[in-house]
């Protein structure tokens, strides 16, 4: 298995593009699972590691690492890293 699927990508973006309050956690999540120099590799898309998306399905769904995020999942994850990030931040003065 290579890197997620652009169908089950295209899926979560969906999921996430009629829900603003959660664009920035997307944007801050794609930057920390792309592989440096991404840029460099065709496509150049900020895709994550092939063996480490296989490792993050496996430890989400179980099996082989073959399963596709839910979309459902996907929003539930950046709404938790959404709250995660307020309670961690320190209030600005």
């Amino acid at each position: 298995m290579s890197a997620p699927p652009v169908r089950d990508l295209w899926r979560a973006a969906r999921a996430v593009g009629g829900r603003p309050d959660l664009w920035p956690a997307a944007v801050v999540m794609a930057w920390r699972l792309a592989p440096q120099g991404w840029w460099r590799r065709w496509p150049p898309l900020p895709l994550p590691d092939a063996a480490y998306w296989r490792f993050r399905m496996t430890t989400a769904y179980g099996g082989a690492g073959n399963a596709a995020a839910a979309p459902a999942d996907v929003v539930e994850y950046l709404e938790w890293c959404s709250t995660r990030r307020r309670r961690v931040r320190p209030p600005l003065r």
